[in-house]
C-alpha cells in the first residue's frame, strides 16, 4: 500500500513551467516573479503593500523591529503555537508573555487582558489550522480607556499607532476569512507562511500584508519594510543589474530576508489557481472528515465555517473526547499501520525544553494542554481522492476502538 502523506507540496506541470522560466531568464534572486507574487497576494487579500520575505519568521521579526520592540518589552503570545511566534520575539530583544487559548485553539482575549502592562507593545494572535482568532474581541480590548493608558510609547511609530500593535502570526491562514473579510485584510499586519506544507508554498518564505490605520501610509511603510529586508540597500540585486543602476546607498542597518524568484516562481503558479481550485479541494476534503465523523459522539470537530468566518482548510485538527496524552499516542501508533500520516499541531511552548528553562509550567495554561493532549492532525490537500479519505477515516476509527477497548 503507498503511504499516505501528510502535507505534500503542490507541484504540477505549471509550477514546473514557472521555475523553468525563472532559471531559462538568467535571474533567479530577487525580480519580477518575487513582484509578481506580491501582486498576486495583493489581488487574493484585497491590500496594497504586501512584501515577500524568506520566511514568516523573517516577516514577524521584521514587524516587530519596525514597531520600535525591543528588550524590555513585551509581546503577547498564545501558549499554543509553533515555536516560531516566540523565537522570533526573543530574536529581536524583547520578551514574549505566554497566555491561554480558548477551546477553538485562537488565544483567549480575557487572558490577553489579565496579561497587559505598561511594556506590552504587541499581540501575536495565530490562526491555528487557518481558523482565525478573534479580532475583534482583540481590538475591542487594546482601545478601552484603562488598557490604552497602559500603553508606554518609546519608538515614533508606537506613538503614531497610539496603541498595543495586533500582528497576526497568519501561518496557517492564506485564503481564511473573518467576517467576510479576507485573512491578511484583518489586523494591523498579517503575516503569511509559503513554507513547503503550507497551503501555496514557495518552498521556503513568506510573506508581510500591511493594513496598518491612518495617518499611516501602507505603500510607504512597503517600501520601507523592502529596505529593511535587503540590508538597508537602495536598490536590490535586480535594480543594480540594469544597465547604469550599479550605484546604491545602505539608509539603515537592515537584514537579509529577501526572498528569491526562484522560489516565488513555484507560489505564483499555485496562486493562479488557488481560488478556483486548490482551496476548493481543501475544503472538499475537510467537509468529506466533517460528514464522516459527525456521527461519532466521541469525536469533537473543528471549526471549519461559521457564518461568513471560514479556516483556510489547511489541516484538520480532530479532537477525540475523553482520552489521556498517552492514548492519544497510541491512537497515532495504530494509524501509522494503515499507511496514513498524521500529525499533532502543536506541542504547547511550555512543555517544550527551551521555554521550561524561561519558567513556563503546562500547569498554568490548562486548555492548551487539553487541546494539544487530545488533538490528531489529519491530512489536508487537493489531490487526496475519496478512496484515499476513506482509508483517513477508517484508520482512525478502527484505532480509536482498538485503543479503547485495549484499557
Amino acid at each position: 500500500m503507498n503511504i499516505i502523506s501528510f502535507s505534500p507540496p503542490f507541484i504540477d506541470n505549471d509550477v514546473i513551467k514557472e521555475v523553468n522560466d525563472s532559471l531559462l531568464s538568467g535571474w533567479i534572486t530577487t525580480g519580477p516573479k518575487v513582484q509578481q507574487l506580491e501582486s498576486a497576494v495583493e489581488e487574493l487579500t484585497d491590500l496594497k503593500g504586501v512584501l515577500c520575505v524568506n520566511s514568516a519568521t523573517s516577516g514577524l521579526m521584521l514587524a516587530l523591529k519596525w514597531f520600535g520592540v525591543g528588550a524590555g518589552d513585551e509581546v503577547i503570545i498564545p501558549a499554543y503555537t509553533y515555536a516560531a511566534t516566540a523565537l522570533a520575539v526573543y530574536h529581536i530583544g524583547a520578551k514574549p508573555v505566554m497566555v491561554d487559548i480558548k477551546s477553538d485553539f485562537t488565544i483567549d482575549p480575557e487572558k490577553v487582558r489579565e496579561t497587559i502592562t505598561g511594556r506590552t507593545k504587541a499581540i501575536i494572535p495565530v490562526d491555528i489550522a487557518g481558523w482565525p482568532a478573534d479580532y475583534d474581541a482583540l481590538y475591542s480590548l487594546i482601545v478601552e480607556p484603562e488598557v490604552k493608558a497602559k500603553f508606554n510609547p518609546t519608538s515614533d511609530e508606537q506613538k503614531k499607532l497610539g496603541r498595543i500593535l495586533i500582528l497576526s502570526d497568519g501561518a496557517h491562514s492564506f485564503g481564511a476569512t473573518y467576517k467576510g473579510k479576507p485573512s491578511g485584510f484583518i489586523a494591523d499586519i498579517t503575516i503569511f507562511s509559503f513554507h513547503a506544507v503550507k497551503n501555496v508554498t514557495t518552498a521556503e518564505g513568506g510573506c508581510v500584508c500591511l493594513k496598518l490605520p491612518a495617518p499611516f501610509d501602507n505603500n510607504e511603510l512597503f517600501r520601507k519594510f523592502k529596505l529593511m529586508s535587503l540590508n538597508g540597500q537602495t536598490k536590490d540585486a535586480f535594480t543594480k543589474s540594469i544597465a547604469g543602476g550599479w550605484k546604491y546607498d545602505i539608509v539603515m542597518p537592515g537584514f537579509k530576508m529577501n526572498m528569491p524568484d526562484i522560489c516565488a516562481a513555484i507560489g505564483l503558479a499555485q496562486l493562479r489557481k488557488y481560488k478556483k481550485y486548490l482551496i476548493k479541494e481543501r475544503k472538499r476534503v475537510a467537509l468529506t472528515y466533517d460528514n464522516v465523523f459527525k456521527s461519532y459522539e466521541w469525536v469533537e470537530l473543528p471549526s471549519l465555517q461559521v457564518g461568513n468566518t471560514s479556516t483556510s482548510f489547511h489541516f484538520y485538527p480532530l479532537r477525540i473526547k475523553n482520552i489521556t496524552e498517552q492514548q492519544r499516542d497510541r491512537m497515532i501508533n495504530e494509524i501509522i499501520n494503515y499507511d496514513v500520516s498524521v500529525n499533532v499541531h502543536f506541542i504547547p511552548l511550555p512543555m517544550l525544553s527551551f521555554f521550561k528553562t524561561t519558567g513556563y509550567k503546562i500547569n498554568d495554561f490548562p486548555v492548551s494542554y487539553d487541546c494539544y493532549s487530545r488533538e490528531i492532525s489529519l491530512p489536508v490537500y487537493p489531490l487526496l481522492t475519496s478512496e484515499q479519505l476513506g482509508i483517513v477515516t477508517n484508520a482512525v476509527i478502527k484505532s480509536y476502538n482498538k485503543v479503547i477497548n485495549s484499557d
